[in-house]
């Protein structure tokens, strides 16, 4: 089974801890990559290439859905899961409308981010076969 780099792109250390010791424990996760801010996860993503991001929508320097965007135009694979406080059918619509696959309340859906990375992995494994 291949194994994903997954990278998280979120300010607040305390959500970035949480997620990673969420996603230590899938074993088809290769490494784990951080950053907290835009600039830090735009170089990440180009340096590193991850199958898999999870962005905040807010950042101290640009915001995530810029990110988003960003990403996009370089990279149509990489999956993308926003998170974020910012639950608004707004942002909501945004987001999909720019390209990301998942959006999740960090309140109220946290717990579901493992199922959506074996979702993630499960659909890229069967298209590979």
């Amino acid at each position: 089974m291949t194994r994903s780099k997954v990278l998280i792109v979120d300010d607040s250390r305390f959500i970035v801890h949480r997620l990673t010791v969420m996603l230590e424990e899938i074993s088809t996760i290769q490494h784990i990559f951080t950053a907290g801010t835009y600039a830090e996860g735009n170089k990440l993503i180009n340096e590193v290439q991850p199958q898999i991001v999870l962005l905040d929508i807010n950042l101290p320097d640009n915001t995530g859905v810029e990110l988003l965007r960003t990403v996009r135009k370089k990279n149509k694979a990489v999956k993308i899961i926003m998170i974020t406080n910012q639950v608004n059918d707004h942002y909501r619509r945004i987001c999909g409308l720019l390209g990301a696959n998942y959006f999740v309340d960090k309140s109220n859906e946290f717990e579901i981010i493992p199922d959506i990375i074996s979702q993630i992995q499960s659909s890229d494994l069967l298209q590979v076969q």
